[in-house]
């Protein structure tokens, strides 16, 4: 899978963008907040119809004007997919094949990639929603029924939650039991998803790991499930609890994953070094397990991560990456880059404006 071109229209800080990509490996050059982030940025939003950086929608558009686009052209084995997504004040509409999907869950999926960001150095230690996030985005690519589940899910969790603020006297236990299971329907589903997804992913990034340390470390992924058994009989046992808290206490939205290397918690045990190795063995297994749910390599965005790992992880990163993955690169200095192919297109990024260099 490749990702030709791309167009932009008030994204950001561009009013009018036009690029075309190499097809292996792509570098923009610049000081910070001159728009490089915001080109990888427009990349994930075109794949996936919303930012990696903001929930508000209103800050991707730019200053002054009402209404953003993001259009490309991806290469697949099938052929040339033309993609386009508008944004403005009554939502989104995105276009595969120049038709509109009235589902996102029927549009994402069209351009597979996987993000790497100096937040995604923070996947081990960071809160339970991190994980809970980076596990919902990477199998709504590859599994677009599972988007579906998932908004159906979250609608059913805030209308619970909706009718838990109700006094507790006047909670209906009928009603609120019609509402339990409309909970399950949807985040049994989620469950098993998940259990899945982790298990294989587990699998490929264990294999990655034990590479990256010369076998001196076994990692293995743990998806905690918050619902130990059956999720409807949890549901009823906290009936009280519930109403008491006026929330919803148990469900995948409470999930967690854990990081475990040689039978301890990287996050309470591991230093800096394997925290961000075990994130970046988990970066590159996806690139092998995307293949095999899709038969499409994803493509690759390194945005200015490459200044935080050493010289060992970056070429790790590059050796495994090159030669199966469309990659796009931000940096602030070829300094730290060593051993890069020839064979590239180099974007100098200054002020919102872009020059390619031959």
């Amino acid at each position: 899978m490749k990702l030709n071109q791309i167009q932009l229209t008030n994204f950001r800080n561009y009013e009018q963008l036009s690029l075309d990509f190499h097809p292996q490996l792509n570098l923009f050059l610049g000081e910070n907040a001159q728009g490089k982030t915001n080109i990888l940025e427009a990349i994930y939003f075109l794949a996936l119809t919303r930012s990696h950086r903001t929930s508000h929608d209103k800050e991707l558009i730019r200053w002054s004007e009402s209404e953003l686009r993001v259009s490309g052209v991806v290469e697949k084995n099938e052929g040339r997919v033309p993609l386009e997504v508008t944004l403005n004040s009554k939502g989104r509409i995105a276009k595969a094949n120049h038709l509109k999907e009235n589902r996102l869950a029927d549009y994402i999926g069209q351009l597979n990639l996987i993000m790497f960001a100096p937040e995604n150095l923070d996947l081990v230690k960071g809160a339970p929603s991190v994980r809970r996030r980076f596990m919902d985005m990477e199998l709504g690519q590859i599994r677009p029924v599972y988007l579906y589940d998932s908004v159906r899910y979250n609608r059913a969790l805030k209308e619970r939650n909706a009718y838990l603020k109700f006094d507790a006297s006047k909670i209906d236990p009928q009603l609120l039991a019609v509402l339990d299971e409309q909970l399950v329907i949807h985040g049994e589903k989620l469950i098993a998803e998940r259990a899945t997804f982790i298990e294989k992913l587990g699998t490929y990034a264990q294999a990655v790991h034990a590479q990256l340390t010369h076998g001196k470390e076994r990692l293995t992924l743990i998806y905690e499930k918050n619902v130990k058994n059956d999720f409807l009989s949890a549901l009823t046992e906290r009936h009280e609890l519930d109403r008491f808290r006026h929330q919803t206490s148990v469900g995948p939205h409470r999930d967690d994953l854990t990081f475990v290397i040689n039978d301890r918690n990287v996050a309470d045990f591991g230093s800096q070094g394997q925290q961000r190795t075990v994130a970046l063995s988990v970066k590159l297994a996806e690139i092998d397990l995307i293949f095999e749910e899709t038969g499409e390599y994803p493509i690759l965005l390194l945005d200015d991560v490459m200044s935080e790992l050493d010289h060992t992880r970056q070429l790790d990163l590059i050796q495994t990456s090159l030669g199966k993955t469309q990659t796009f690169i931000t940096t602030t200095s070829l300094e730290h880059l060593k051993n890069m192919p020839h064979d590239l297109a180099r974007f100098t990024v200054e002020r919102g404006k872009i020059s390619k260099n031959d």
